[in-house]
């Protein structure tokens, strides 16, 4: 769709351009028709700056850092998002004058001469090209490895040269009000999801905050791979997982734009009167009697430029390419160069996978999570002196192996130091520790819940309330974050957002709702059932703690050291699960307590690969610590130091998960 009416709009400028000059009559002196010739040599030159300025695009973000290319391509991306809304409202409100335009400009051309006829037509097609080039590379940035986006656009602009060229002729009639308008929706949801990959970069890049933050996943569930994943990605832009920023900017997009277009096109177009010309100045009189020169400096220039900026780049070590076949992985991996390298990966086999590059310690240095069937892929790597090995791990395939390439001669890398990767044995015996610890969290739980109905038996709401709060802060202590105990959990600590009756639903049940009961004068006979409830919820709970569905799987525990106190940023310090007694700190204090617990558990396989990580964090959550101890954000600074101290130390723990990720089986 974007080459079909990118390309159409550029085709549609050249034939109105060309259609002018076979209106024109030429002087007495002239023989024969005024030549097409120039308008041609124009639309060269803006052929030749669309293709100098993808060949910088390409060529520049390939020798930086995978940081670097990430913050790169997201500023283009959203950069492309502007041009193209602005291109998409331009062609709204001046479509029905623009033939006009073009035909009075092509008449000053000629009057002046063919040199200015040479960059009317240049600049009349340069801009739609340096934009098309823009989001076309854009968008292939942003579908990964699929070949989709590319073939779409060289189908379209093949069908808008061949429509365009019948229009000329006069061969097809074609309402271009309607189509453009229809057209322009999709362009405009095409845009959404650019826009969108484009922050998910600058998040990546660590330009824009929540990275961590995630909408939705569905890696889990989809094949990213898969054919009509990869045709709605390729269309729409969006992926399988995305952040909150990501969805949000999408929809917000989708809301503003959409309606400002449709009102733009309820607006009656004002016809500005036909002026007399502007008399030709000097530069123009001077191109117009030099059309080989402008001819030239508009198909040489670019390319000139192009050049100088290639030679001027870094160079970093030679893009290479390998392949992984049913029984090779990487067979052309025979040498290297020390610094950045690109490399291409190239999947012929019929199945996904993960390719890595190793060092000689097992260190991964860069690596493909997921790379498709017969599809292509790049990696970024920063190469010191060593041994390097790359490892294919194709699905439902032996892992294979390269032969190992010595580099030599770099020095000390200035990249990012190797990642070794973890196993589920490196994690079960960390984990093994954690459960002991929950199931004694959650026996404390139980006590103090047991104490609560003791209070309510007797009466005593004061004595109830104090006693809840034991039972809450024990319960913050097993780390139960972001639902990762299943239903089970929700039984013993779920909110009543999202249930019919709210707070009044059956559903709502646990720790939750006796403190509902309790801060909104329920009386204390009423709550009895809500308590033994929950020490039956609790019991079942700790009969399923050493489950997968649970706790049981060591792969969790990365996640949860950093999902605790993200957890209580979302659910505590924002009040949305304060049901009355405002505990907030307090409960995010005891977070802390937990989240301590799971960093001493992981701290040797952490120390191994993020040396004074755990330290740094450490002190983050002392300093936490301290910001809550008061328990009451009685001032404006108060509340700010917690938050800044909260978000700094979550910033920190975001690592954690992909320090320890396990790598998937294959």
């Amino acid at each position: 769709m974007i080459g079909l009416r990118e390309g159409l709009e550029a085709g549609l400028v050249v034939s109105i351009l060309l259609a002018a000059l076979r209106k024109i009559r030429p002087d007495e002196s002239a023989e024969g028709p005024v030549s097409t010739a120039p308008v041609w040599l124009g639309v060269l030159g803006a052929v030749t700056v669309a293709g100098s300025f993808a060949t910088i695009l390409t060529f520049s973000t390939d020798v930086l850092s995978s940081r670097a290319q990430q913050i790169v391509g997201g500023s283009l991306s959203v950069l492309a998002v502007f041009l193209v809304t602005g291109m998409v409202f331009w062609m709204r409100r001046t479509a029905m004058g623009l033939s006009a335009q073009l035909r009075g400009e092509v008449e000053r051309a000629v009057a002046i001469g063919a040199g200015a006829l040479t960059l009317t037509a240049f600049l009349a097609v340069g801009r739609e090209g340096l934009e098309t080039t823009l989001f076309l590379w854009t968008a292939v940035k942003a579908s990964g490895t699929t070949v989709a986006p590319l073939t779409g656009a060289a189908l379209g602009l093949g069908l808008a040269i061949l429509l365009c060229w019948l229009l000329y002729r006069r061969a097809v009639k074609l309402n271009l009000g309607v189509f453009f308008s229809r057209t322009a929706f999709v362009l405009i949801v095409i845009a959404a999801g650019v826009l969108s990959y484009g922050l998910g970069d600058l998040q990546d890049g660590g330009v824009l905050p929540g990275q961590s933050w995630v909408a939705f996943d569905l890696t889990g569930t989809l094949d990213p791979n898969s054919w009509w994943v990869s045709l709605i990605s390729g269309v729409t832009e969006l992926t399988p997982r995305m952040t909150v920023l990501q969805v949000t900017a999408w929809l917000a997009y989708l809301a503003v734009v959409i309606p400002l277009f449709v009102k733009a096109g309820r607006q009656p177009v004002e016809r500005k009167p036909a002026s007399e010309p502007e008399p030709a100045g000097k530069w123009e009189r001077l191109a117009g009697k030099h059309t080989v020169v402008v001819a030239g400096a508009l198909v040489l220039v670019p390319v000139a430029v192009a050049a100088l900026v290639l030679t001027a780049l870094p160079q970093a070590a030679t893009g290479s390419a390998i392949s992984v076949t049913d029984h090779d992985c990487a067979p052309e991996w025979k040498s290297a160069q020390a610094g950045t390298q690109t490399i291409t990966v190239t999947n012929k086999t019929a199945k996904a996978g993960e390719i890595r590059l190793d060092d000689s310690s097992g260190g991964i240095v860069a690596e493909i999570e997921t790379i498709g069937p017969a599809t292509s892929a790049t990696m970024s790597a920063t190469l010191a002196n060593g041994s390097y090995t790359f490892h294919c791990l194709m699905s439902g395939q032996a892992t294979t192996a390269s032969a190992p390439v010595q580099v030599s001669g770099g020095g000390t890398s200035d990249g990012p130091a190797p990642v070794k990767p973890v196993t589920t044995e490196d994690l079960t015996g960390p984990n093994q520790k954690y459960l002991a610890y929950a199931a004694q969290q959650l026996g404390t739980v139980s006590t103090g819940v047991g104490t609560v109905r003791a209070d309510l038996a007797a009466n005593n709401t004061e004595a109830a309330k104090k006693d809840w709060l034991t039972a809450q802060l024990a319960w913050e202590r097993v780390g139960a974050s972001y639902n990762s105990f299943g239903d089970a959990g929700t039984a013993v600590d779920g909110l009543p957002n999202g249930l019919p009756a709210n707070t009044a639903d059956p559903g709502f049940t646990g720790l939750h709702r006796l403190e509902y009961g309790l801060w909104h004068g329920q009386a204390p006979a009423s709550l009895l059932p809500v308590a033994d409830q929950l020490t039956q919820d609790l019991a079942a709970l700790r009969g399923k703690l050493n489950t997968d569905d649970v706790a049981g799987d060591p792969t969790k525990l990365p996640i949860r050291a950093h999902e605790i106190l993200e957890d209580a940023i979302r659910d505590h310090l924002s009040g949305m699960d304060d049901q009355g007694s405002g505990t907030a700190y307090a409960a995010t204090d005891a977070d802390i307590d937990v989240t301590r617990t799971v960093l001493v558990e992981l701290t040797p396989l952490l120390n191994e690969r993020a040396p004074g990580l755990v330290q740094t964090a450490a002190k983050q959550l002392d300093t936490l610590h301290e910001a809550l101890v008061n328990h009451a954000p009685t001032t404006l600074a108060q509340r700010q130091a917690v938050n800044g101290a909260a978000g700094a130390v979550v910033e920190t723990l975001s690592a954690v998960p992909t320090l320890l990720e396990v790598p998937p089986s294959h």
